[in-house]
């Protein structure tokens, strides 16, 4: 396709469509060859979110991507393609500019277990991959946690540093070198890759070896040192990693672009906190993220000609500010802004307006059968409710930084110079949980705050480590919280009935009721003065014998049935009621006289839009840095992460089983995230801390799906090098690998380079010619000196279901892999037997295909 000829057909079913532009033609990628990409080309990437709720009105993403030797004629016609498709498409479509090794986390989303980087261009027999080709020398070099990219790079001893990874292949044989300095976390995300490689790029039939450490892998590194010589002095270290923390990309700048005669003005408009009313849908404006990211929004009405040009508007801010020509750029319109970008403001109401309330003035979501959360955890994580709250309640007040118990008479009784632990103990799918409250009053002092998170991990100790624990703070306490209290909950000045230090507050005591049931009802003591008084709410007033019950011209009936009920736990004295503008003298002079108050009648709260959203946590100089995971699923949590999940609400961080000495950590990187958000985020949003199998429902509820069981059949990095583990041989074995180097390096001539550098392709007949052969595989070795996984037996298929399956090692048939035993099935028993093809099976996460094949016989 060029320019002026039509758009390439679009399946709307699909969710991912990448083409390439080849002589100014965009031409489908195969979706086998998705996350290659020539880096002398530029692509054109459209992605349509697929899942239930996805409508006609769900955003879509189009995004053009330049390779850093793509030349600029390929670049105009990759920007042309995006527009023309952007204007077929309609408004709800976001379009991005994304260059070679500087992408938007949205980009690295789309491609997992990371991105390939490949030298040079296509061709002219535009072939993405090379399936079953073994005839190749190339060196990839393995970097990022979350966001994992492989660059080819120079043959050499001299590409390597100490931290990173890299996977020298052979064809036959990949070798993965990992780092002295590189860690689980970034071992595991590349040997992910490593094996995503083996499988598209040879079927799954190549010999993966790892080395962690080269004295114990001898062998390995003799093959290494046959490809690239042996290595003279150090590894020399990796440059620093460049990346962009929250505290830059707090620094949000709005500015108005607009034409004035012939020139084209850009104008600052504000800097953080943004508000959503300062865009207007006439005109367009480049919101600036610290240099980091800029957004070019496009009013609903703003003209074609501003639409047409918005990207060349964007780059020439770029140009103006002096900031890296690869600065991510996104062009977003009006009704269809990403959940990235709504979040750079501090309220974002436009589509969903308020919350549906009946005329009772209740929301309509609490009269739901709280009963079914266990069945329903989407509706948990909404309603912030992780069961009915029938479950049991313990309270520790903390006292001389110890922990005292609260006698159950006095639970909701709280001191706001005070801290407490209260634990929740329910039971979800047959298994008992645990959910623990860290309530910190306003007054509390560092130490008790200190001697609380203490506390806490004390106790989370006795629970060996099953507590999900919840920071929270008077007035902000969630709904689950009040729940368990039964709207009894009462904040006092001063101490209560079971707190010893300090004195009950003396005069006149003013007790601010909020709440319209048993479920959602906090009662807090506030300053007894008239300017304290609000129209929508409901107070109580307790002077000299006398109690006096408030009700505000704007509060329902809801609202006043319940206080009637609350306010037997404050005072057992009558109560005279009282309505507003009807106060007796008296009721002034306990309050020191009159003064103006809020009269307006409270309307509902407005209902956020914000959508969840989930990020990988690190730490670079002392910064809290983020990598976003967009459309994010439970495979996105690995046991080597620290994750958080902002629902705007709440803030959840996710502890892997694997990130013990960060545990610490995690909570200060919550508290910072909040206070560096560009909205201007409240600090007391609570904090959940969850970790790995104990998660709650109102943290796995925002997740399309959830496997509870999951976590059971996980590999760790070192069961995933050790799974199906096979062995290169003996020495003879090596000595012929090394043979078969030395031959490829004599064939090599500048005209075999092709494609590619450093690979050369086999005709169609030349693969099978340079398979591994059954008698290599077979011979003996020790694990232990030289880790080596062959994922893939040499030939397949064939062979009797009963001589494969439930099967003892000693009975298999001589030459078969015990670890892939299933390939030597026939193409039609594996399909009967899996219900799906071999390349489909292959196709899918080692530990499905390991559970799999643990149930039906062949592991």
């Amino acid at each position: 396709m060029d320019v002026n000829k039509g758009l390439p057909a679009i399946d709307s079913r699909r969710d991912l469509h990448v083409w390439i532009v080849v002589d100014l033609k965009m031409v489908p990628v195969p979706e086998k060859a998705y996350g290659n990409f020539f880096e002398e080309h530029c692509y054109v990437i459209l992605h349509i979110p697929q899942s239930p709720k996805t409508t006609q009105e769900t955003p879509r993403d189009l995004h053009y991507w330049m390779g850093k030797e793509a030349g600029a004629e390929a670049e105009a016609a990759a920007g042309t393609f995006v527009q023309h498709l952007q204007e077929a498409l309609g408004g709800r479509t976001a379009q991005h500019r994304e260059a070679q090794g500087h992408e938007s986390d949205c980009f690295h989303s789309y491609f997992r277990p990371g991105v390939l980087y490949r030298k040079g261009s296509l061709g002219s027999d535009l072939k993405h991959t090379q399936t079953n080709v073994y005839n190749i020398q190339r060196l990839l070099h393995i970097a990022g946690r979350k966001h994992v990219t492989a660059t080819e790079v120079e043959l050499s001893w001299n590409s390597f540093n100490k931290r990173d990874v890299f996977l020298l292949d052979l064809g036959k044989v990949m070798i993965q070198w990992n780092g002295p300095e590189t860690s689980a976390c970034e071992k595991s995300r590349a040997l992910a890759l490593t094996r995503s490689l083996q499988d598209r790029e040879r079927g799954g039939r190549a010999q993966l070896g790892v080395v962690d450490e080269e004295a114990e892998a001898a062998d390995l590194v003799q093959i290494m040192e046959a490809v690239l010589g042996r290595r003279v002095g150090s590894l020399h270290d990796a440059e620093p990693f460049k990346s962009v923390s929250q505290r830059q990309k707090a620094n949000v700048r709005l500015y108005q672009v607009y034409e004035k005669g012939k020139d084209l003005v850009i104008q600052e408009l504000a800097t953080r906190p943004l508000s959503q009313d300062l865009l207007q849908e006439e005109e367009c404006y480049i919101l600036d993220q610290g240099g980091f990211k800029v957004y070019l929004w496009q009013g609903c009405r703003s003209s074609l000609q501003e639409k047409k040009a918005a990207f060349s508007r964007a780059v020439g801010f770029i140009q103006a500010k002096g900031y890296p020509a690869h600065t991510n750029v996104e062009v977003v319109n009006d009704g269809a802004e990403p959940a990235a970008f709504k979040q750079l403001f501090q309220r974002w109401s436009k589509e969903l307006g308020r919350k549906k309330f009946s005329r009772t003035g209740k929301r309509i979501q609490e009269r739901l059968d709280l009963g079914t959360l266990h069945s329903q955890p989407e509706l948990a994580a909404q309603l912030r409710m992780v069961d009915d709250s029938s479950g049991k309640v313990e309270v520790w007040c903390i006292q001389d930084l110890r922990r005292q118990p609260v006698d159950p008479e006095h639970h909701g009784q709280l001191s706001s110079s005070s801290c407490y632990l209260v634990l929740y103990t329910y039971q979800r799918l047959g298994r008992v949980q645990y959910l623990l409250y860290l309530w910190q009053g306003p007054q509390a002092t560092a130490e008790e705050i200190k001697a609380l998170d203490s506390n806490a991990e004390e106790l989370d100790l006795t629970y060996g480590g099953a507590l999900v624990q919840e920071r929270v703070t008077a007035g902000s306490e969630p709904p689950h919280f009040l729940a368990i209290f039964q709207g009894q909950l009462v904040v006092v000045q001063g101490s209560t009935r079971h707190h010893g230090k300090g004195q009950p507050a003396s005069g006149p005591r003013l007790f601010h009721v909020q709440g319209t049931d048993s479920h959602n009802t906090r009662t807090m003591e506030v300053p007894a003065r008239a300017s304290a008084l609000h129209s929508g709410s409901v107070f109580l007033l307790l002077a000299d014998g006398v109690s006096y019950l408030w009700f505000g011209k704007g509060c329902s009936g809801d609202q006043r049935e319940m206080a009637k009920t609350v306010v037997t736990a404050i005072s057992r004295h009558d109560k005279e009621t009282v309505l507003e503008g009807q106060e007796p003298p008296h009721f002034w002079e306990t309050l020191g006289g009159r003064a103006p108050y809020p009269s307006d009648k409270r309307l509902p709260e407005e209902c956020s839009s914000f959508q969840p959203r989930l990020f990988e946590c690190s730490s670079q100089a002392g910064c809290l840095v983020l990598s976003e995971v967009v459309f994010f699923g439970q495979e996105d949590l690995d046991k080597y992460d620290i994750m958080l999940l902002d629902t705007w609400q709440e803030i959840f961080l996710w502890l892997g089983e694997a990130t013990g000495k960060w545990r610490t950590e995690a909570v200060t990187w919550g508290l910072e995230y909040l206070k560096t958000h560009p909205a201007g985020r409240s600090l007391a949003t609570p904090i959940v801390l969850a970790k790995q199998g104990h998660e709650p429902p109102t943290f796995t509820g925002w997740f399309p799906t959830w496997d509870p069981y999951k976590w059971m059949s996980d590999q760790s990095y070192e069961e995933a090098v050790q799974d199906g583990i096979s062995c290169l041989g003996t020495g003879l074995a090596v000595s012929r690998i090394t043979a078969e180097v030395n031959n490829f390096q004599l064939s090599q001539r500048p005209a075999d380079s092709g494609a590619a550098p450093s690979t050369l392709k086999d005709s169609p007949d030349t693969a099978s010619k340079h398979d591994p052969e059954p008698e290599s595989q077979a011979d003996g070795c020790s694990v232990n000196s030289t880790r080596v996984s062959c994922s893939g037996p040499i030939n397949g298929g064939g062979l009797p279901r009963e001589r494969l399956m439930h099967q003892a090692l000693e009975d298999l048939p001589p030459g078969v892999d015990p670890a892939r035993r299933e390939f030597y099935l026939s193409d039609s028993d594996f399909q009967d037997i899996f219900g799906k093809s071999k390349e489909e099976f292959y196709r899918m996460a080692r530990w499905r295909q390991q559970r799999e094949k643990k149930t039906l016989g062949f592991f």
